[in-house]
């Protein structure tokens, strides 16, 4: 019953929502918030460039076919899907929540979650690593690419320019250059203090939200949409990550991958990454409210973590169940295995 409650993240993400529907921060606390939230940022990303070790790398990229599906369903699949949902009227799933979905269409995989439950569920780990590490590398370049194209072409604003490529750079791919750079002296002891580090990665994705649901508090982003509204992207985020579920792991059966691949291939496909997306938007959209356009985002993140929770505990009892199976016949005796099969 516990997998599907909550994990803490996401009552903490709950609770900075809230504190900035009551006290939201304005005026010069806000620019000076904003400041310290970018030096977070920069520091997160410089730290993700740090822990990616190149051997990992070297070794994942060997396995091309996989990677080729993972990146073709993360940047191709995901972004055709989030057009056709542009089809459901405004009158249902309100323009700047369908913004929000589309967003979270072009965004990158996770990588920690990806990882954790490719490798609960006995799939292929070290791929998992390099293809994770692979889509949030070139989400830097596509993600704000395919918000250029599909955000222009459909006509709903924001959309790609130099200055929210300039801002990409600054905050999230320079850092992660410079932490690439100093990788060889500095990876092996980043990896041995993840504990330490860690609130890093949390308490930066906090501050993002905190700052943009305090703008769009301020901005009345709760008099904007109901909870009939906000039902409506719980459903549709259901139904897009039960959609990419299905493709990804019967699809990969139909390519001829292994089931180590097929795992992976259905973790890392799916999954939407809340630490790349919030700070993206916050530079992407520069100067617009972005509570609404995180918002399908944050849910989406839970509803991922609770689906693969319970999926990855399927598969590993899956194989528990094989390998007992084997074990048993292996015991057994020519003559009892004979018998056994009669």
């Amino acid at each position: 019953m516990s997998r599907f409650l909550p994990d803490r993240f996401t009552m903490m993400l709950v609770a900075t929502v809230i504190i900035a529907s009551f006290l939201p921060v304005s005026g010069q606390a806000a620019e000076y918030f904003g400041i310290a939230t970018k030096c977070a940022i920069a520091l997160l990303f410089f730290l993700h460039g740090a822990r990616l070790s190149r051997d990992v790398v070297i070794a994942g990229v060997l396995h091309w076919r996989l990677h080729l599906v993972i990146l073709f369903v993360t940047f191709g699949l995901f972004p055709l899907i989030g057009v056709g949902l542009g089809y459901i009227p405004q009158s249902i799933l309100p323009a700047p929540l369908y913004m929000g979905v589309l967003f979270l269409c072009v965004l990158p995989s996770t990588v920690q979650s990806s990882i954790a439950f490719t490798s609960m569920a006995g799939g292929n780990v070290p791929a998992a690593i390099c293809s994770a590490s692979a889509s949030n590398i070139f989400g830097m370049f596509l993600t704000p690419l395919l918000v250029g194209l599909l955000f222009t072409v459909g006509g709903h604003g924001g959309g790609f320019s130099l200055e929210a490529f300039g801002q990409i750079f600054l905050q999230l791919l320079a850092p992660f250059i410079v932490g690439q750079v100093l990788q060889p002296w500095i990876g092996d002891w980043i990896r041995a203090r993840k504990k330490l580090l860690a609130p890093v990665d949390r308490g930066s994705i906090l501050m993002v939200v905190y700052l943009a649901f305090s703008e769009a508090v301020i901005e009345g982003i709760w008099h904007q949409f109901t909870l009939r509204d906000i039902g409506v992207v719980i459903g549709i985020d259901m139904a897009l990550l039960a959609v990419v579920l299905c493709i990804t792991m019967f699809g990969s059966r139909l390519l001829g991958f292994n089931k180590e691949d097929e795992i992976t291939i259905t973790f890392c496909g799916s999954k939407k990454s809340l630490a790349s997306g919030v700070p993206m938007a916050g530079a992407i959209f520069a100067g617009q409210s972005i509570g609404a356009i995180v918002l399908p985002l944050m849910l989406f993140h839970q509803i991922q973590l609770m689906a693969c929770a319970v999926i990855a505990q399927r598969y590993a009892s899956k194989a528990k169940k094989i390998e007992l199976q084997k074990n048993a016949e292996i015991a057994l005796s020519p003559e009892q295995t004979k018998t056994a099969l009669q």
